[in-house]
């Protein structure tokens, strides 16, 4: 039986199951998603975009999913303590793919913003989030994406109205908790009027010794001069394969920044797909990977430009360690007419050992002839030279390699524009390296 088979008869069987759990809004566009899954099928390896993933091996296992929404007995609260100092964040959880309502923090959020179940709002504000939900997140290019849309039930949703700033940083964790191989399809809306300002941190944590298959669909509308920061702070367990999609529109003016770090992991296949829709928008997208072991990290990133006078930057860097594997395909399209376009896209990765292996594709595709675009990727080892002059110097090996490593990361973490998260992520992307973290210190869960 084929991977999808499974999905497709479990949908036939529990539709009305899954859809008295969750909201209307929700509800609608499954039925599209079902029949294009059915039509799509998982993409094999022989589809370029998936080139380095096997979907259908990693969807093939018999998943626990908990379509009739059952209790999961854990307060995320008592569990876990940031240790970000002076971040000082407004911290809300999502266990597995349910947002997490029992108790919430005394945030004083800006009157008009909405923040919370993205069930229970769409209930509130069906015209609000029907606008916006779907949107984005095109089932009939990409069957997992139908696949999460089929079963995702629940989510998070943040609105922030027109002209207001919310001030204090949202910090979401994910926590994966299960006593079997467990499967979470989780949903997120972002929705930013024209001149709104936030700061969002998604954090994953994999709470339990079990298989983890997590999917993940983020859809983030940024209108005309709005600002967002988006980080996403991947910790999970070597046995949690993580499949997200985060796909952003901005209108004219606006300004994105992007943040993707993966720590810990097992498998990790991000796409992450920018429409530049209005003149004057830019985008600032970044990522970084530490693996080893038998560790793998597949991203994928789309800039669409659209306009005329969008600038972006993208840099993503990797270091891969024993038998990790880690692939890259970034593609920039400039469109006809997008002229003045400003666009830099920069890959670098090292790869430790003989073993680990990289697969680097950058992309420039441009229909317009006033613009000013560059692309490069390399892949290499550790600098001998420098390595000696160290040693020269009486630092050991070990720690000559070490620091170089970390000197090589460090510019992907300086963008980040939080203070506190960045100071803090220079020091666990050390401890990493050192091989002294395996979880986030400030999740109790994980010790």
């Amino acid at each position: 039986m084929n991977s999808e088979q499974q999905y497709i008869e479990l949908f036939a069987q529990c539709e009305a199951m899954i859809c008295k759990h969750s909201a209307e809004v929700l509800n609608s566009p499954r039925t599209k998603a079902f029949e294009d899954f059915k039509r799509q099928g998982f993409p094999t390896k022989k589809v370029e975009s998936y080139k380095y993933t096997d979907v259908n091996k990693l969807f093939a296992p018999d998943y626990g999913l908990n379509l009739n929404r059952l209790d999961i007995p854990v307060n995320p609260y008592d569990a876990f303590r940031c240790d970000v100092p002076n971040m000082s964040t407004a911290l809300y959880f999502m266990v597995n793919d349910s947002f997490y309502n029992k108790a919430l923090p005394k945030s004083n959020l800006p009157e008009g913003v909405l923040l919370g179940s993205l069930k229970d709002l769409s209930e509130s504000y069906p015209e609000l989030v029907a606008k916006y939900y779907g949107k984005l997140a095109d089932t009939s290019k990409d069957a997992v994406v139908a696949l999460n849309t089929m079963l995702a039930q629940d989510g998070l949703l943040l609105y922030v109205p027109k002209g207001v700033v919310v001030e204090k940083p949202i910090q979401l964790v994910n926590i994966l908790r299960a006593d079997v191989n467990f499967m979470v399809n989780r949903r997120v809306l972002v929705v930013l009027e024209d001149g709104a300002q936030a700061r969002l941190l998604m954090c994953d944590h994999a709470m339990d010794k079990v298989d983890f298959l997590a999917t993940q669909v983020i859809e983030a509308y940024v209108g005309t001069g709005a600002t967002l920061d988006l980080y996403e702070l991947e910790e999970n367990t070597t046995a949690t394969r993580r499949f997200s999609y985060l796909n952003v529109y901005q209108e004219a003016d606006s300004n994105v920044l992007l943040g993707g770090i993966t720590l810990h992991n097992g498998l990790t296949r991000n796409t992450t797909r920018v429409t530049l829709a209005g003149r004057g928008a830019h985008i600032d997208l970044s990522g970084m990977a530490i693996a080893d072991k038998h560790q793998h990290v597949d991203n994928h990133t789309f800039i669409d430009h659209r306009v005329s006078d969008c600038t972006s930057r993208e840099l993503f860097k990797y270091v891969l360690d024993d038998s990790a594997v880690g692939a890259f395909a970034g593609k920039v399209l400039v469109r006809e007419g997008a002229q003045h376009t400003a666009s830099e896209q920069t890959n670098r990765n090292l790869c430790i050992t003989r073993e680990a292996r990289m697969y680097t594709q950058p992309q420039l595709e441009i229909y317009a002839d006033d613009v000013k675009c560059s692309h490069g990727a390399t892949v290499g080892q550790l600098d001998e030279n420098a390595l000696f002059y160290m040693r020269q110097r009486g630092i050991s090996e070990r720690e000559a390699r070490l620091l170089l490593m970390f000197a090589f990361v460090g510019d992907v973490v300086d963008r980040i524009r939080l203070d506190a998260l960045r100071d803090r992520l220079h020091l666990l992307v050390e401890k990493r390296f050192r091989g002294e973290m395996g979880k986030c210190q400030g999740c109790t869960m994980c010790k």
